[in-house]
């Protein structure tokens, strides 16, 4: 990414961006079982708000697609050149070093725990098993498992976002080697990114799928991918341009998050595009600004910036805290119109464990493995996507 003046190496703009997105996929699981519109707050707040902050979770997890996509590309341009020279083993060696190791930790601990019995993390749906799990996990294709077989328990379920990305990115840097020219490239990609509303509609049949098959969230990532494709080109952007596309993403995310039964009514399935363009507007933005002289970072955000510098840990470890607070939540059995006062405690230990993990296993882990398996000293891996 492009250094900014307060973390050299990432854009701070992405970062709040990767931020805000964890952060509604934690209030997401949160709210499916202390849902805000069952306490005090909504006599204080309108219901629009409290819906957004609960239920857009899935939204969010195609603003990370979109972001995935920008942020890889961009890293495979400027190492390599281009797409045509991508280096196939370096880019499959960072991929493996970023995403396995809290992987393996996650499926080892889920594993351990279906073991002892514990509630919550106990595969006991017919047609499901523990071994089918983790293949399925390690395999990249647990969406596909949990729509023949149902949803799993809250910790794997959330491994389905991760089997589309891997699967992608597998085939990605192929792709772009067998083509060699971007002019064949890119209208693949369009066709891929405007086809999110049709690979919808036509999976309508199971709800699980609709959400969770390769081809939607796909779509959401080669949007991304086009947009580094297009940044690399329009390197520089005026003020006018940048705080242009800001509005307009700005704008499309209130559309879908906040008056979202409004835009399903209107365009039913097209408002993923909505949401994705929108997305693709902001991370341009944040591009854009990163690139102009004198950008400094929002003030009094940096608590956001770090959700998003820890996005992956968080968003793997964060069902963990959800459970646990969930549990004494009902033990104590508080009036449910105090039931917001859990999210306080449960978002801070959220971040804690995300940044435990982080500084613990996935930052020494993808060190250690990019040192040997690259065979030079390792890039710093703050910038990775």
């Amino acid at each position: 990414m492009e250094q900014t003046s307060d973390d050299a190496g990432r854009n701070s703009g992405i970062d709040l961006l990767r931020g805000f997105s964890i952060l509604l996929v934690v209030l997401h699981h949160i709210g499916l079982r202390i849902p805000l519109k069952k306490t005090l707050l909504a006599d204080v707040l309108p219901g629009s708000l409290l819906r957004a902050l609960n239920f857009n979770g899935y939204e969010a997890v195609f603003i990370f697609f979109v972001i995935s996509g920008f942020l890889i590309t961009r890293h495979a341009l400027r190492r390599d050149g281009a797409l045509a020279r991508i280096d196939l083993r370096g880019f499959y060696v960072r991929r493996f070093s970023r995403i396995v190791p809290c992987l393996l930790l996650l499926v080892a601990v889920l594993s351990v725990l279906h073991g002892l019995g514990a509630d919550d993390y106990v595969i006991k749906r017919e047609g499901q098993s523990l071994p089918r799990a983790i293949v399925a996990a390690l395999g990249f294709h647990l969406n596909w498992y949990e729509g023949v077989t149902g949803y799993l328990p809250g910790n794997w379920d959330v491994l389905w976002s991760l089997s589309i990305e891997e699967v992608f990115y597998l085939g990605f840097p192929l792709v772009c080697l067998l083509t060699r020219r971007t002019w064949i490239l890119v209208p693949m990609l369009i066709v891929l990114a405007l086809s999110l509303p049709w690979t919808r509609a036509a999976l309508a049949g199971n709800e699980i799928w609709q959400e969770k098959a390769y081809l939607p969230g796909m779509s959401a990532i080669a949007t991304g991918v086009l947009g580094a494709l297009l940044a690399r080109r329009w390197n520089r952007m005026s003020g006018g341009m940048v705080w242009l596309l800001g509005a307009v993403g700005v704008m499309g995310l209130y559309l879908v998050m906040v008056e979202g039964a409004w835009l399903w009514h209107l365009v039913h399935n097209g408002y993923m595009l909505v949401l994705t363009g929108a997305s693709l507007c902001l991370v341009l933005a944040s591009h854009g600004a990163a690139t102009s002289e004198g950008h400094r970072p929002w003030r009094g955000v940096g608590w956001l910036r770090s959700w998003g510098r820890l996005s992956y840990e968080i968003y793997l470890t964060h069902m963990f805290v959800v459970f646990a607070v969930v549990r004494l939540h009902r033990a104590v059995e508080v009036d449910p119109a105090f039931g917001f006062l859990w999210y306080l405690p449960a978002l801070p230990l959220c971040w804690l464990l995300g940044r435990w993990v982080e500084r613990y296993v996935s930052t020494p882990a993808e060190r250690w493995l990019r040192e040997r398996m690259l065979a030079r000293r390792a890039v710093p891996v703050a910038a990775t996507a």
